[in-house]
């Protein structure tokens, strides 16, 4: 068995993709990922920017919408829509089989939306409508203005996937707004058929406290570096266990509902000093997801240890973060931080694309 598989069938955690793009579609790669064990796939605006801009996959129907008199934002959106639909139908298998647990495949509201609660309720909306399969998460930002979203949403049974989550507050914030969410619910929806899982961000962590832990430059601030990431995300974990749990969840699980698993996000190792399986390695246990760039999945599926790790030792972390503040790294600002240049980040990619796309349009009309 493929340490991939292993970490599924032995520790009950789902190893997802973190790239979709429509060579790996055409080429069979993406269903040789699935077969060494890969139960879903993630995306985002970033991802679709490096498929679209950077080859020529795209460029026939790219063409045949313009000409047919499509904007460029719709040809965008046909374009992903296309991608998604094809990674559905390849997911599906996964779906049934486990019971609609894995075979997921994300998409996210368009970055403009991430501060618009009205805006991102409409659009993951039209996206769950347009597309229509149930095995689809559609992404929305775990930002203030999307916490609402989120909870319309899953009141309304549609299947979220919350994203660009750093900070622990924020993340009982968007627990909240599921379990909000679930009880809002009509009386027509079937809880069991609504799924979410929360993402939470890991290596940015690292990479935003090691900068300000060398700006500190004592040796006790250097020997917390590459520690908070893994650390906050533990005690994320924890918060998950301790709200999964007691009256008000059990009321929910007797109606059918499911948990809203963590998902590791970020999770590709930013510093070359680090080992390559960091940030899966330490963050294994049940009911979570690790998503990957393909590099990190084989890693992993290489030389990972597939071992229940991620509350191995939840005092460990709480003291990694309380040494972290002894020495001025403020962690609520770190993730502040974190969230405003998360959503920032995939604007300037949605928007890159854009102007990417609206250049080549205008070559194919002269």
């Amino acid at each position: 068995m493929g340490k991939l598989r292993a970490l599924h069938d032995e520790q009950d955690q789902s190893p997802w993709l973190d790239n979709l793009k429509r060579g790996y579609l055409t080429s069979g790669e993406l269903q040789r990922w699935v077969d060494r064990g890969v139960r879903g796939i993630t995306s985002n605006p970033t991802i679709f920017q490096k498929a679209i801009a950077g080859g020529t996959d795209y460029d026939d129907e790219f063409r045949s919408l313009v000409e047919a008199g499509d904007s460029v934002p719709d040809s965008y959106w046909k374009l992903v829509t296309h991608d998604i639909q094809a990674a559905l139908r390849l997911l599906r298998p996964v779906y049934d089989e486990s019971d609609g647990v894995d075979g997921f495949v994300s998409v996210e509201v368009s970055p403009a939306a991430a501060f618009e609660t009205e805006k991102t309720v409409s659009e993951a909306r039209t996206l769950h409508e347009t597309i229509a399969e149930p095995n689809l998460y559609v992404k929305i930002p775990g930002t203030e203005a999307g916490l609402p979203a989120i909870r319309q949403m899953i009141s309304e049974g549609r299947s979220i996937n919350v994203t660009l989550l750093f900070s622990l507050a924020r993340y009982d914030q968007v627990i909240e707004a599921y379990l909000s969410g679930l009880e809002a619910a009509g009386p027509g929806i079937d809880l069991a058929r609504v799924s979410s899982v929360a993402s939470f961000f890991v290596s940015r962590v690292d990479t935003e406290v090691d900068r300000r832990l060398d700006a500190i430059g004592t040796d006790e601030a250097r020997s917390l570096k590459g520690r908070a990431a893994v650390a906050n995300a533990q005690l994320a974990y924890q918060l998950f266990r301790e709200r999964f749990a007691g009256p008000r969840w059990e009321a929910l699980a007797a109606r059918g509902a499911r948990v809203q698993r963590p998902l590791w996000a970020s999770t590709s190792v930013k510093n070359p000093d680090y080992p390559d399986t960091l940030y899966v390695d330490t963050l294994i246990g049940p009911d979570t997801v690790n998503t990957m760039p393909d590099d990190t999945l084989a890693a992993f599926d290489d030389h990972g240890t597939p071992a229940r790790t991620v509350d191995a030792d939840a005092d460990g972390a709480r003291a990694v973060l309380d040494r972290l503040a002894a020495v001025g790294v403020d962690i609520d600002d770190v993730t502040a931080v974190l969230e405003q240049e998360g959503v920032a980040a995939f604007a300037k990619s949605f928007d890159e694309l854009i102007s990417s796309l609206d250049a080549k349009a205008q070559s194919l009309r002269h």
